[in-house]
């Protein structure tokens, strides 16, 4: 099957060939890094997790969010999610792929991921989180091929391919699980010490990525005759807006426990995150635009989900669903992680700017996960609009 996605329309070859530009200025970037060392990007002593893993932690979240497919399919056999679930696990496969790339370039040298295997710390949350993530990629590629091979076919899935599906569950929350406690086991930075970090983590994902999945999804049915249906649609509508919904409502428990409670490590870093912090006469405030900007993006675009679904209107549908998938990238993708390392244990404030050619390596991230979706996604429609035909 893997020479459908060799072949395609002008269409299809021009953004892939885009793709491909755009990974290529990010090796060329990286090559710098390689040889000069991580003193290339913004990061510091203080701000020791910049770009590279704010992005890792976000698209963990996507690659969890496929659960929200599976699940409903696989095990409560909800068929209008027949079309949409095998584009949930080709996108978590891509998803995993720029996670893992990331954790390659936060590590300076890439041998240095060998460590992990060689000399394994069963007691680090690193160790489980490279089980977890691995394993979570084989199952996406091994399920996603076997259950398009079968549709290919004309016949139903094989039955020892089900145990694996159904491991692939409980699998997706524990990527994004086993991630939030890297952040919540760490006793020296108060804005991440939550006991709700995890299902905080858990609904964002929940929201982001069915998002990321229907702005594709409604790009497909306006470039091929792809179409999952306004069943499926709605339906996923209705996911993305409570996940939504639900992580709003775990940030409002952040905020009230701050600043009720008048916590200093909890309010310092909100402060800075939403309002600028003063510190030795000096006022702190780089991320207050992306922050506000985030809630803005979240309190217009969950509303507008629903009305869209209302009026079945697919362009606002792609604008709502554009607004909550960037208000959670601001929010745990930028000030969840870089506002956690403000203030520094010290109460120091070192303010985090992404160098350039860092910025052109997470680009180069990002189009490699999106080649490697629109190379599977081409195998899936076609061996669909065939099989169908």
């Amino acid at each position: 099957m893997l020479e459908k996605g060799l072949t395609g329309s002008n269409l299809y070859k021009g953004w892939m060939a885009f793709l491909l530009c755009l990974i290529g200025v990010g090796v060329l970037s990286y090559s710098q890094q390689y040889q000069y060392g991580l003193g290339y990007t913004g990061m510091s002593r203080d701000v020791s997790w910049g770009l590279y893993i704010s992005q890792f932690t976000f698209l963990v979240g996507v690659a969890a969010g496929g659960l929200m497919l599976v699940l409903p399919y696989y095990v409560h056999d909800y068929k209008a999610f027949g079309r949409i679930t095998i584009l949930g696990e080709f996108m978590a496969i891509g998803a995993v792929v720029m996670c893992l790339l990331f954790i390659m370039a936060d590590l300076g040298q890439p041998i240095r991921a060998l460590n992990v295997m060689l000399h394994p710390t069963t007691h680090s949350m690193l160790f489980y989180d490279m089980i977890v993530l691995n394993g979570y990629l084989i199952l996406n590629v091994l399920c996603g091929w076997v259950v398009l091979n079968a549709h290919q076919k004309g016949v139903k899935y094989p039955k020892w391919i089900k145990p694996f599906i159904y491991l692939s569950i409980p699998w997706a929350i524990s990527i994004h699980t086993v991630t939030a406690f890297l952040y919540c086991g760490l006793p020296g930075r108060h804005f991440w010490l939550t006991a709700i970090l995890a299902p905080r983590f858990l609904a964002s994902a929940f929201a982001a990525g069915p998002a990321l999945l229907m702005i594709i999804a409604m790009i497909l049915k306006r470039t091929t005759k792809f179409d999952i249906g306004r069943e499926a649609q709605d339906k996923l509508v209705t996911i993305i807006g409570y996940a939504a919904l639900v992580n709003f409502f775990f940030v409002g428990c952040e905020l009230f426990v701050g600043y009720y409670s008048n916590l200093p490590g909890h309010m310092h870093t909100l402060d800075y995150l939403f309002f600028g912090l003063e510190h030795d006469g000096h006022m702190y405030n780089n991320l207050v635009p992306f922050m506000r900007f985030s809630t803005v993006a979240g309190l217009v675009g969950i509303p507008l989900l629903f009305i869209s679904r209302s009026q079945k209107s697919d362009g606002m549908l792609v604008a709502a669903c554009s607004l909550v998938f960037v208000s959670l990238w601001i929010d745990k993708g930028l000030g969840l992680v870089l506002g956690g390392f403000v203030p520094n244990p010290l109460n120091y404030i070192t303010e985090y700017y992404p160098s350039i050619g860092e910025i052109a390596i997470t680009v180069g991230i990002w189009a490699t996960g999106f080649f490697v979706m629109s190379l599977l996604y081409k195998i899936a429609i076609t061996v669909t609009l065939e099989s169908e035909s």
